[in-house]
């Protein structure tokens, strides 16, 4: 199947339900206390569920993003993705979307982000997200929930989606942290990406070593909390632990410029190619072109199609 063309029957559903207008710039040399002139500055439209659907769409796949947005920011959000053509279910808040802030200090090659907290979202609200997740999840398709969760939404909000996507036997894909993770794992789901840390964090653990990782990666598939762990290891590659063993991928040379982005991108070609109906290790490997071809773009910009398929080919020819 040449996976470059091939299109998912159904959407690849996504939900966001703490967005962030990302605004990005660079200034030579970050000082506190003074004033600094910064270069040109872009905004993105950011958060987990977005940025996945994001790149499904550039690799060539169908999505439906369900996000919350409100204010001002919202406003703004909600104009730069129409201008992207995403198809979108955009659930209204009091709140004013957050904003995220990354700076590149010119003079060192460092990368300074700020990442704020995001509005209170009230029961009614979230419950609304609910709500429209159970009125658009694709029966046996795909559902990815991802970002952190905003004041006022409970720990068990993702394990409540992965709930409702096991009522249409779709496979729930949680990309999350602390409680948040820890809830969706105990109702199970299709796939999680924690870091080296943030599965540290979850197994009360510190995994300074690879096989201490790839030995919790494998025990979370073991007690059926996910068919599938990915550990983004940055430049020492990445690992896929499931039931037919463990997967590792060194990433490709490339000139690493901002690596924000980078985990919703490995993410989004993953699952895309599964829809397509490419094997685990086909899915792992464009998983890791996507994440590393995001790691090349500067600031928030994510990857582009001619990169993605261009190191995805390039990791085919890796031994076995």
């Amino acid at each position: 199947m040449d996976a470059s063309r091939s299109t998912p029957l159904r959407p690849i559903l996504t939900l966001t339900i703490n967005p962030a207008l990302d605004v990005s710039t660079s200034t030579e040399n970050v000082v506190s206390e003074h004033k600094m002139r910064c270069g040109l500055s872009r905004l993105d439209p950011g958060g987990g569920g977005i940025n996945v659907s994001r790149v499904i769409q550039r690799l060539g796949g169908q999505t439906l993003a369900i996000y919350a947005a409100g204010g001002p920011t919202g406003e703004a959000y909600r104009r730069l993705i129409e201008a992207e053509g995403i198809p979108t279910v955009v659930v209204p808040i009091a709140g004013s979307t957050r904003e995220s802030f990354t700076v590149d200090e010119t003079g060192t090659g460092k990368q300074f982000r700020f990442v704020l907290q995001g509005p209170e979202v009230t029961e009614t609200e979230w419950r609304a997200c609910l709500a429209r997740v159970a009125a658009a999840v694709p029966h046996g398709g795909y559902f990815v929930a991802s970002g952190s969760l905003p004041p006022g939404v409970p720990d068990d909000f993702y394990a409540r989606v992965a709930r409702l996507a096991h009522a249409q036997e779709a496979r729930c894909i949680v990309d999350a942290s602390g409680p948040a993770l820890a809830e969706a794992l105990a109702e199970g789901v299709f796939l999680v990406k924690p870091s080296a840390r943030e599965l540290g964090e979850l197994v009360g653990s510190t995994l300074d070593t690879e096989e201490s990782q790839i030995t919790a990666a494998s025990a979370l598939v073991s007690r059926g909390s996910a068919e599938y762990v990915a550990l983004t290891l940055g430049g020492e590659g990445a690992v896929l632990a499931s039931a037919a063993g463990v997967l590792r991928l060194a990433v490709p040379r490339v000139q690493v410029q901002s690596t924000v982005g980078a985990g919703d991108s490995f993410l989004a070609a993953f699952v895309l190619r599964i829809v397509q109906g490419h094997d685990a290790p086909a899915a792992f490997r464009a998983a890791v072109a996507a994440g590393s071809a995001t790691a090349m773009t500067p600031a928030t910009e994510l990857c582009h199609r001619e990169d993605v398929e261009r190191l995805e080919a390039e990791l085919a020819l890796l031994p076995a």
